[in-house]
């Protein structure tokens, strides 16, 4: 009865232990997220004087411009994201191939530039764009750009993901008979999933609300939503720009949702046929 009731007490010891620990971050979730999404959601539906409105919302789905720049961003964002990953999936499967030597090092210099300054990157490629005569392409400069600041965060998840994949599953697909191709788009990508699902979800995203690229290589001839509410919210309205930065939420929100529906999915799912 004793050992009981003192595992008993060691258990609500620990218990009470994680909940002091939970506090900190509780309360920075409140303060530095909570709090910011509510005064963004009241500023959204709110005028100059604090007064409830769907103005906002009116204005924004009735401006052309709002929602060609929103398009713009949505397109610039899923082809961003078909890029790295096309180049991206096929680098990382090298790498992760153990035959191949120095492999950590190749890694390290493929996501090198995720450790050097966002804009500092971006302007370096404005110079080499410059000597290459593809600045004044805006278009193909702002994609060049996205690629190149955005394909390290599709090749480090998917590295990750494929020196984890069980190499016996690989090999008893040959074995069965399976050929080359079919082992790689019915073993391989599947089993590489948890890393393709992250890394949409860290291009994407980023993407759809970047600006800084665009505004730097773009010449200006590229708007997209980033630059639409950094410009509202600077000189025309806190409310507005408010209501467009929820729009902004809402989307993001829904991406993450679905790659994470996705992921469970083909975790249930499971199995290589």
């Amino acid at each position: 009865m004793l050992k009981n009731n003192e595992k008993k007490v060691r258990t609500q010891e620990v218990h009470f232990s994680r909940k002091l620990l939970a506090i900190p971050y509780l309360a920075f979730i409140a303060v530095f997220v909570a709090v910011p999404l509510v005064l963004i959601i009241i500023y959204a539906f709110s005028d100059g004087n604090g007064h409830f409105t769907f103005k906002n919302a009116v204005e924004f789905f009735t401006n052309a411009d709002y929602i060609n720049s929103l398009v713009t961003s949505a397109i610039i964002g899923i082809a961003n994201t078909a890029i790295c990953l096309l180049i991206g999936y096929p680098l990382a499967y090298i790498l992760a191939k153990k035959e191949y030597k120095f492999n950590f090092f190749m890694v390290i210099l493929f996501i090198m530039p995720m450790w050097i300054n966002f804009i500092l990157r971006t302007y370096a490629t404005r110079d080499l764009l410059h000597i290459l005569h593809l600045s004044n392409y805006s278009l193909v400069s702002t994609m060049i750009g996205m690629v190149y600041n955005f394909l390290p965060f599709v090749i480090l998840p998917l590295y990750t993901t494929m020196i984890k994949m069980d190499k016996s599953v690989i090999e008893a697909a040959n074995d069965l008979g399976a050929k080359p191709y079919q082992t790689f788009f019915r073993v391989i990508i599947p089993m590489s999933y948890p890393g393709i699902l992250s890394a949409i979800s860290m291009v994407f995203v980023p993407t759809m609300s970047s600006y800084a690229i665009t505004d730097i290589l773009g010449n200006a001839k590229v708007s997209v939503i980033g630059s639409s509410i950094n410009l509202v919210l600077t000189t025309l309205s806190q409310n507005m720009g408010s209501f467009m930065a929820l729009i902004m939420l809402i989307i993001m929100g829904i991406s993450m949702f679905l790659t994470r529906k996705k992921d469970k999915t083909e975790n249930v799912r499971g199995g290589l046929w």
